[in-house]
C-alpha cells in the first residue's frame, strides 16, 4: 500500500505516459542504425555495441534504482531518471565517435532507464491498486509502452528523413524531458514495515536466488532480451538488406508495437486467471516458431507484415507476467529491487542480442546465426519457465 501517495488512478496514467516515453524512445534508436553508419562511416558493430551498453547499463541499474526506490519512493527515481534519459538523448546528437555515442546513448541514457524503466515504474502502479489485479495493471502498463514504441518509431523516422538524424535526436530530448515532472504523480513509498534481523534488501536479495523457480526465471528473461534486442535494433537493417525501403523498418516496428497493445492486455488479464509460468512457456515457444518461419519464408511485404504482428502480440507480453511471478514467488516488498534483478539477466541478453547482430554481421555479412540462435533460446526458455515450482517461503518474509 502507498503511504502519503496520490491516487490510484492518478498513479496509473502517470506510470503509464512514463513507460510510453522511455519505452517507445528507446525503441526508435533502432531507426538512427543506418543514417548514423552511413553518414559516420561506422561499422554496425560500433552503433550496435553502444546500443548495447545502453542495455547492460540499464540492466544493471535497475536494482539500484529499485532498490532506492523502494525506500525512498518511486517519484524521486523517476525524476532522476528521466532528466538523465533526456540528457543523454540530447548530447548523442553530438557525436562524433563511438565512444562518445557509448558514452551518451550508452551510460546516460542506460542509468536514465534504470530510473524510469519497468522494474521501478510497475512497481510503484502494483502498490497503488489492489492485489487481485496486479497482473492486469502490469499489462496496462506493459500495453502503454507499446503504444510508445507505436507512435514514437516512426516519428523518428519521420524526424531523420526531414530534418537528418542530429536534429532528429535533439527534439526527441525534448519528448524524453517530459518524463520529469510526471514523477510527481508516483511519488508515493512503501509502507513502513518491520525489517528482518538479516537486512531488508540484501536478504531478501538472497533468499530470491535460494529459490530455485527465482533463479529459473531469471536465466529464461535472458532470452526475452536477446530476441527482442536483436530484432528491435537490427530488423530495419535486416530488411534494408533485403531491399525494403527505410519506411518498411518503421512500419515493422510501429506494427509491433500496436499489435503488443492487445498482447500486454490479453495476457495480463489471462495472468489473473491461469498459471502464469504456463503462458510464459507458451510466450516463447510461439517466439521461435514464428521466427523459423520468417527466417524459412520468401521476403514478401504480407510476411513482413504477418511475423511484425505475431511477435508484436508476444512482444513485451513477458512483463507483467514475469513481474508477477516474481511476486507470487517471493512477495511485493521488494518488488521494484527484485525486477531488477530478474532485469538484470534481461539486459544480459540484450546486450548479447544487440552486439552479436552487429558483430557476426559485419564479419559474416548475414544475421542467419543469430536468427538460429534466438529460436534455439526460445526453445530453452520454455522447458526452463514449465519448470518452475512454488517452493516454500523460508526465514526471511518479503510479502
Amino acid at each position: 500500500m502507498l503511504r502519503a501517495g496520490p491516487r490510484p488512478v492518478a498513479v496509473l496514467c502517470a506510470g503509464s505516459a512514463v513507460l510510453l516515453i522511455g519505452m517507445g524512445l528507446r525503441q526508435a534508436f533502432a531507426m538512427f542504425l543506418h543514417p548514423v553508419t552511413t553518414e559516420l562511416h561506422w561499422s554496425r558493430e560500433s552503433f550496435s555495441l553502444g546500443i548495447a551498453v545502453q542495455l547492460l547499463v540499464w540492466g544493471f541499474s535497475q536494482p539500484v534504482a529499485g532498490a532506492i526506490a523502494d525506500r525512498y519512493g518511486t517519484g524521486r527515481v523517476v525524476f532522476g531518471g528521466g532528466l538523465l534519459y533526456a540528457a543523454g538523448v540530447g548530447l548523442s546528437a553530438l557525436a562524433w565517435s563511438p565512444v562518445h555515442f557509448g558514452l551518451t546513448v550508452g551510460c546516460m541514457v542506460g542509468m536514465g532507464m534504470g530510473g524510469a524503466g519497468f522494474a521501478v515504474v510497475l512497481a510503484g502502479m502494483v502498490r497503488a491498486m489492489p492485489p487481485e489485479r496486479s497482473s492486469l495493471v502490469m499489462g496496462i502498463g506493459t500495453a502503454a509502452a507499446s503504444v510508445g514504441q507505436f507512435l514514437l518509431v516512426p516519428l523518428a523516422a519521420g524526424l531523420i528523413s526531414a530534418r537528418g538524424w542530429a536534429p532528429a535526436l535533439a527534439l526527441l530530448a525534448v519528448v524524453a524531458a517530459a518524463m520529469c515532472p510526471l514523477g510527481f504523480a508516483l511519488r508515493g513509498k512503501p509502507a513502513a514495515r518491520a525489517e528482518p534481523a538479516g537486512g531488508g534488501a540484501l536478504a531478501a536479495a538472497r533468499q530470491a536466488f535460494a529459490h530455485p523457480g527465482f533463479v529459473m526465471l531469471t536465466l529464461g528473461y535472458f532470452v526475452c532480451g536477446f530476441q527482442l534486442a536483436f530484432i528491435g535494433n537490427h530488423l530495419p537493417a535486416y530488411l534494408e538488406d533485403l531491399g525494403s525501403s527505410a519506411a518498411a523498418g518503421a512500419m515493422a516496428l510501429s506494427l509491433v508495437g500496436l499489435c503488443n497493445v492487445v498482447g500486454c492486455l490479453v495476457f495480463g488479464a489471462l495472468g489473473d486467471r491461469y498459471p502464469k509460468k504456463h503462458l510464459l512457456a507458451s510466450i516463447y515457444l510461439a517466439r521461435a516458431v514464428a521466427i523459423t518461419w520468417f527466417v524459412l519464408a520468401p521476403p514478401s511485404l504480407p510476411g513482413l507484415v504477418a511475423f511484425a504482428a505475431v511477435m508484436g502480440f508476444l512482444w513485451l507480453s513477458t512483463v507483467p507476467l514475469t513481474t508477477g511471478l516474481v511476486t507470487e514467488l517471493l512477495g511485493s516488498a521488494h518488488l521494484a529491487m527484485l525486477g531488477g534483478l530478474v532485469f538484470c539477466s534481461h539486459q544480459v541478453g540484450s546486450f548479447l542480442g544487440v552486439w552479436l547482430g552487429g558483430l557476426i554481421f559485419d564479419h559474416t555479412g548475414s544475421y542467419t546465426a543469430v536468427w538460429w540462435a534466438s529460436v534455439v533460446l526460445g526453445l530453452l526458455s520454455a522447458a526452463l519457465h514449465l519448470g518452475i515450482r512454488r517452493a516454500p517461503r523460508t526465514a526471511v518474509a518479503l510479502a
